[in-house]
């Protein structure tokens, strides 16, 4: 197992926020913390429709 002072910084290149590849709305419910549900999904995928595939920004670090 390495130790963290072992570990290398992961290159920017392959770094992503989210929001330039493409997700499902599940992913975007999972990203809020929250358990997927039917009612969840549908409002995630009306939410990406509205704002964009952007909004996952929001709950991304």
């Amino acid at each position: 197992m390495d130790s963290e002072s072992d570990q290398q910084p992961t290159r920017s290149d392959q770094l992503h926020t989210g929001g330039e590849r493409p997700y499902d709305p599940e992913d975007l419910v999972m990203a809020t913390g929250r358990d997927v549900t039917p009612e969840r999904v549908e409002k995630a995928r009306q939410l990406i429709e509205k704002e964009g595939p952007q909004v996952i920004e929001r709950y991304l670090p």
